[in-house]
């Protein structure tokens, strides 16, 4: 009788056979590391990415600040989301793939799959950093969190090739592994301490906050240069125009033709109407009666086209061409980010719709003026609790007490539709409760950029980006949440407590910027050349611009 080897099988003799050899390969490093080295090449990065690239916006904003500054950059990460267009067309900008876990260690339990696929990603990310990269690049630059085995690894060879560590701080990898287990819980320990011990010492740390640099300043003791780099958005996210808007959503109807939004939503008829925008018919009327009072050429003639479009008569037509325009009777759009994990309260979100769907019925009774419209909430993202939380939203939007005034549709966008998203939206809300107090949601950077304010859930440092009562309103809870939805969108679409907030953004003042203003913005290329450029370009004070 003869045996076949499962697939299993053979993939596990392969993952010991990898593990046998780890002996052999700290020997070669040894060797490695005692031989004289050849010097890093000058301009050069290499960005590493423990993550899906497409799914870490800040770090490919970095690659191609990194690439429009004339360093060559090998940006390291998993395969997945598309990324960043520029990314896809810089020549300078390498892409790096590491390898997939297999499939068998996600099945087997954490005690033995955790240690196998940790081991796994070291020898990956050693052999892309070591090998695949032939030349020493000048500078490494990390992500953290995640910090294992990231900060070990990059540390190792940053001695072993003689490069410059440059550790970007978004949160601290062991608040986010106590949210699960606990602050007293042996694992958490064990990787606040690794955390410490290889994040401490590096040529440079960036913060996402201030609070997180002083929290690390004072109780880690960071060795190195120290940037307080915010996130901001890249000049492609800004406020949509009409006809920008009318473009998104005619691409979005197919995601919006379920039966509970159909009968919710205005009438569309494309190409002449979405649910949000339109077409005036009034302003194109004249120029159809002028082309259709023209004569007809004879059958079976060719058309005069010359008789048809007087090119002396052009510019009375080219302003009679209607230009899409927001509908009146348009619902009031919000929108929110999330990865659908518990670190983000939901449940929060449909508790305060619930009670604007009572105020928005209690309000019908008023003046036209004063009434609360209907609202759509957009919710983007992936993530493990969507579906759960999207059968809850089916639940409320049914039965005999179905919601009349509100509808709530889960959406996954190409990058180039996210900003046109947020910015043809009406508001933008920010469940996001930070792990350590000291770090921003970027999904509240990107609305900003897009001209978009915000209701914020409030935590410890918000207040660095979320002025409230200027560019958003801080809550707290569901019942404080509701209250803010009623009075931003009161009297919409003209409401004057949003367009009020709105104006923020055209009195914002540039990094660097005098005079009187209620804040202080920029682009994310703006923000990356005033602080990164003198970090890293000994000469960037003799070149005008590279």
């Amino acid at each position: 009788m003869s045996h076949s080897s499962s697939p299993d099988g053979l993939s596990s003799l392969a993952t010991m056979l990898k593990l046998l050899l780890i002996p052999a390969a700290t020997y070669a490093l040894w060797r490695a590391y005692s031989k004289p080295r050849p010097r890093p090449a000058l301009r050069s990065v290499a960005i590493l990415v423990l993550g899906d690239i497409g799914r870490s916006p800040r770090m490919m904003y970095h690659a191609e600040s990194f690439a429009t500054n004339k360093f060559l950059t090998y940006l390291v990460g998993y395969d997945g989301s598309k990324p960043i267009p520029s990314l896809l067309s810089m020549p300078r900008v390498k892409r790096l793939h590491l390898s997939e876990p297999p499939s068998y260690l996600r099945r087997m339990p954490f005690i033995l799959g955790g240690p196998l696929k940790v081991l796994r990603q070291i020898v990956d990310i050693l052999h892309t950093l070591l090998v695949r990269i032939e030349q020493p690049p000048e500078f490494i630059l990390v992500q953290n969190p995640p910090s294992i085995p990231t900060l070990a690894v990059v540390w190792l060879v940053s001695k072993l090739r003689g490069c410059k560590v440059i550790i970007d701080w978004h949160n601290l990898g062991w608040s986010i592994l106590a949210l699960r287990l606990g602050n007293e819980h042996a694992l958490v320990k064990i990787a606040k301490w690794f955390e410490r011990y290889f994040g401490r010492t590096a040529y440079a740390h960036l913060f996402v906050t201030n609070a997180m640099r002083e929290y690390l300043t004072q109780e880690w003791d960071l060795q190195g240069r120290k940037v307080v780099l915010h996130d901001r958005p890249p000049a492609r996210f800004h406020r949509a125009s009409p006809s920008e808007s009318h473009e998104l959503f005619q691409h979005l109807l197919p995601v919006l033709l379920s039966p509970s939004l159909t009968s919710f939503l205005p009438p569309a008829k494309p190409p002449y109407s979405t649910h949000f925008t339109q077409i005036p018919s009034g302003s194109s009327s004249s120029s159809s009666r002028r082309l259709s009072s023209m004569p007809l050429p004879a059958s079976g003639a060719a058309p005069a086209l010359d008789r048809v479009f007087d090119l002396s008569d052009l510019s009375p037509f080219a302003e009679n061409v209607a230009m899409p325009e927001l509908r009146p009777d348009r619902p009031a759009l919000l929108v929110t980010s999330t990865s659908w994990t518990p670190d983000e309260d939901f449940d929060l979100l449909l508790d305060a719709l619930c009670r604007y769907e009572q105020r928005a019925r209690e309000s019908e009774s008023e003046d036209a003026g004063e009434r609360l419209p209907k609202v759509l909430m957009a919710v983007t993202g992936k993530g493990p609790l969507c579906h759960r939380y999207m059968r809850k939203v089916e639940a409320l939007q049914s039965g005999e007490n179905a919601w009349r005034y509100v509808r709530c549709v889960s959406l996954w966008l190409e990058a180039d539709d996210y900003p046109l998203l947020l910015g043809s939206a009406d508001l933008g809300i920010s469940l996001h409760s930070s792990s350590s107090a000291l770090d921003l949601p970027m999904k509240v950077v990107d609305m900003f950029g897009c001209g978009l304010p915000v209701c914020a859930l409030g935590f410890k440092c918000l207040d660095e980006l979320v002025k409230d009562g200027v560019n958003g309103l801080v809550f707290h809870n569901a019942e404080q949440l509701a209250t803010q939805l009623e009075s931003l969108l009161r009297g919409f679409p003209s409401a004057p407590a949003l367009a009020s907030l709105r104006a923020s953004f055209q009195r914002a003042a540039p990094l660097s910027g005098s005079g009187a203003c209620d804040w202080e913005w920029g682009t994310w290329a703006e923000n990356w050349n005033h602080l990164m450029r003198p970090l890293l370009l000994h000469d960037v004070a003799s070149e005008a611009a590279l």
